[in-house]
């Protein structure tokens, strides 16, 4: 495989001015050597092919479980720089983007500049001719001044392959702040935004005017991500049955508002909201962060009255907390949680919390340890079922985690990490490009 600056150099246009030349049609098309490697036929996406106009997080990622499905996902990106998450930090031995390295494993990424009309026909090329699906996570309207829109792609490949009516069975998927109409359709939306409008930082933190706190990752991308992954599944199941493709409009807005449906409920119909808790939950207790012995904490959840009076007798040794109107259940105990934590907390500062982690355990009451990123990489429980595997990249070898849900007669896909424009050779040549 030739290095990213000769792929550049050799196959990728870098100004308009670049002669027509440049892609020589030749009579050969052929399958990428990459791709017929990368992806087994027994995966149920494979003969899937997903071009992703991508940047960033949520659409990676949708596209990432698609290809660990078996779909053969082309990433297009700008040449030299490629997708600009790259560029967002270098925590991976220096050198790799960690959003990145998260969302783009087993992909190939063909560099294109869009805004070159040649690129541009190779990249309609490309949808026409290969393309069961087309996703893109550009500003709202962008796709369509480029020729790119659903309408716009659905006539162009009805036009080209006529009497295959692949336009018609041409599944389209977008992904945008807000949604692709209505008053803030054009207006500018990334992850923290998001999480403010759907009402996530009214409920997370601590008390007070200056409590709120954002959710410590992509949420707002994540849950978009999400959504487009498993409609764009049900739009191939569609497509099955119908033989028609479709257009999905997706946005962030909506995703994480679905993900807030308890506070929201919770303040139906003008009631007031779930407060700010901190580590702990709004509305049930004890469930959250106690303080042990030595500087430690332990996290453990007591749902019902049964598991209340567990904790009560056998772990704090208090039978007459289950008769304490202040605890007589979860709402009172809600009420009353200052005083609660204080005193259990209280009676956890006689142990490690080993030993507390050991006495909860002996009585059946949940609990947890509160983890850093090096507790998570190094998890008994990840380790036991062997949920890390090495993926190659640009800067050697490194562990991702196998994606939930992959079934025991099909191995994991983990593939590589492309670098930019890794795969402009094989897919111009597949094309008839050279």
């Amino acid at each position: 495989m030739a290095g990213v600056r000769d792929t550049l150099r050799t196959s990728i246009p870098t100004t308009r001015s670049a002669p027509r030349s440049r892609y020589l049609s030749t009579s050969t098309p052929f399958q990428s050597d990459d791709f017929k490697y990368n992806a087994p036929c027994n995966r149920p996406l494979s003969g899937i092919t997903i071009v992703a106009l991508e940047q960033v997080i949520s659409m990676p990622l949708a596209t990432r479980h698609l290809a660990e499905l078996g779909a053969r996902v082309i990433k297009i990106e700008r040449p030299g720089t490629g997708d600009f998450v790259r560029h967002h930090d270098s925590r991976i031995r220096g050198k790799l983007c960690s959003h990145f390295a998260w969302t783009n494993r087993s992909k190939e990424s063909l560099a294109l500049d869009i805004k070159d009309p040649q690129d541009m026909d190779v990249l309609k090329t490309l949808v026409c001719e290969k393309a069961d699906v087309f996703v893109q996570n550009l500003r709202p309207g962008d796709a369509e001044k480029m020729g790119l829109g659903y309408k716009a792609l659905k006539g162009m490949m009805n036009e080209r392959k006529p009497g295959e009516n692949r336009g018609e069975k041409l599944i389209y998927a977008s992904i945008s702040g807000y949604g692709s109409d209505g008053p803030y359709a054009h207006k500018k939306a990334y992850d923290l935004l998001i999480q403010a409008e759907a009402g996530v930082l009214s409920i997370t933190g601590t008390e007070g005017d200056n409590g709120m706190a954002k959710v410590g990752c992509s949420i707002a991308d994540t849950a978009a991500g999400m959504y487009a992954y498993s409609n764009i599944l049900g739009a191939i199941i569609q497509r099955q049955n119908t033989g028609k493709g479709c257009e999905l409009d997706i946005s962030m807005l909506e995703s994480l508002v679905e993900w807030m449906g308890f506070p929201m409920y919770y303040a139906h119909e003008g009631q007031s909201g779930p407060k700010r808790a901190g580590a702990s939950h709004a509305s049930i207790y004890p469930y959250g962060p106690f303080s042990t012995g030595g500087g430690g904490k332990v996290m453990l959840g007591v749902q019902n009255e049964r598991e209340w009076k567990t904790l009560a007798t056998q772990v704090l040794d208090r039978e007459d907390l289950t008769v304490d109107p202040k605890f007589r259940n979860t709402a009172s105990r809600s009420e009353n949680r200052d005083e609660l934590e204080a005193l259990i907390s209280g009676i956890f500062a006689q142990w490690d919390t080993d030993e507390v982690t050991r006495r909860l355990e002996d009585a059946g009451i949940a609990n947890a340890k509160v983890n850093d990123m090096h507790g998570v990489w190094d998890h008994p429980q990840l380790q036991a079922r062997r949920r890390w595997r090495d993926v190659d990249s640009e800067v050697g070898p490194i562990k991702a985690l196998i994606a939930p849900g992959t079934t025991a007669d099909v191995e994991a896909r983990m593939d590589k990490i492309p670098e930019v424009g890794e795969h402009n050779d094989s897919i111009l040549r597949e094309l008839g490009f050279q």
